[in-house]
């Protein structure tokens, strides 16, 4: 059994240290074919504390590799967690005998990995310059929506993020009547082909699990304010997937007429117009099940590990020329609070009111009472 580590363990940019791995529950520590970037094992089968299980179909043997940090020097911290990661090696048991060597069927570590975690993935409003998300929802048309896609993957495996279709909706609910398709086809930026619009996606990307694009405000016809909601199938890919009509995004350029990609050659925009978006032969991909912001990754031998998931942004208010007024006591604070401590005041003074006149009428007829009385 050869089992080879990267010493970047959790896929973060830091090295863990090759003393910290051991392999088994007997703790059998790396070869001499370790070098600063791989720690590799070799041990035999039965070796370091292994286990064999016998099913219908296959013999398997099983280890772990351990990770413990420990501090460096004399520091008293830590800065990151100890992991087991299980390890199985399939043989199968019915097979024509021969002088090869039988090949297991394993899972590397990397797609155990990807197997076992869940992703998640978001929708976040941004602010103009894209430093900090955007407190306010509220929008006026010629204003722009500052959209930023991304896929929190935890400290494992590095993924990278696509949006396969946005529609907006009045409500959450993506089927809903009216709707408004802003990407389609796998990462089309439809509505970049628009007259009076300028979306596109944002180049470069800043990391490769975020993507950013930008929506000229927008409101359905027949209405002076509309809430929105837009909703995005988002899919997850390794970081090393290349460029292709499935994996892909595209903006629309009015000058050019054209299709460009953000990332990869222009002949993976073709199907922006066509519709007919399919992976170059023979790169077929397996993908997950859609989920609301969660799904799991699936894996396995000689593929490559997917995700698809959906998440939600809303709602977005946008307000007509009528409204303006509305705006400004929305996106002020100051006059917000205003308005409150009136309305606020107006209620006291309706309760002050009505209370001195409930009294007024019990006084009137306790002192009627007494009048009779005498």
């Amino acid at each position: 059994m050869v089992v080879t580590v990267q010493r970047d363990l959790y896929g973060i940019g830091k090295m863990v240290k090759a003393s910290d791995l051991t392999l088994g529950p007997q703790s059998c520590q790396p070869s001499a074919q370790s070098t600063n970037l791989i720690v590799v094992f070799q041990a035999g089968l039965e070796e370091c504390g292994n286990s064999l299980q016998m099913t219908a179909e296959f013999m398997v043997y099983s280890t772990n590799l351990n990770y413990n940090p420990t501090p460096a020097g004399n520091s008293p911290i830590i800065r990151t967690n100890a992991a087991s990661v299980l390890i199985q090696c399939y043989y199968p048991r019915h097979g024509n005998v021969s002088s090869n060597a039988i090949k297991p069927t394993w899972m590397p570590y990397s797609s155990t990995i990807s197997a076992e975690e869940r992703l998640g993935f978001s929708l976040n409003l941004m602010n103009d310059d894209w430093s900090a998300p955007r407190t306010s929802t509220v929008f006026r048309l010629g204003d722009v929506f500052h959209i930023e896609a991304s896929v929190a993957s935890g400290n494992h495996v590095p993924m990278t993020v696509f949006i396969d279709s946005c529609v907006a909706t009045l409500n959450p609910n993506a089927n809903s009547d009216p709707s408004y398709e802003i990407i389609s086809f796998n990462g089309c930026l439809m509505d970049g082909k628009e007259a009076d619009s300028t979306s596109v996606f944002m180049s470069p990307r800043p990391q490769p699990d975020k993507l950013q694009f930008t929506v000229d405000a927008f409101r359905f016809t027949g209405r002076d304010v509309s809430t929105i909601y837009i909703t995005c199938s988002l899919r997850a890919a390794a970081a090393t997937q290349v460029p292709d009509p499935l994996h892909k995004a595209c903006s629309f350029s009015k000058t050019s007429n054209t299709w460009s990609p953000l990332e990869g050659t222009s002949d993976i925009c073709r199907c922006c117009d066509t519709g007919n978006c399919v992976a170059f032969p023979p790169q077929s991909r397996r993908v997950g099940q859609s989920s609301r912001g969660r799904g799991k990754r699936q894996a396995g031998p000689d593929s490559n590990v997917e995700e698809q998931g959906l998440a939600i942004l809303g709602p977005l208010l946008v307000i007509g020329p009528d409204h303006q007024n509305a705006l400004a006591v929305t996106e002020d604070p100051d006059s917000l609070e205003f308005w409150i401590w009136v309305a606020i005041g107006s209620l006291s003074l309706v309760v002050l009111v009505v209370c001195a006149t409930v009294i007024g009428k019990h006084l009137v007829k306790k002192h009627g009472l007494q009048a009779e009385l005498k």
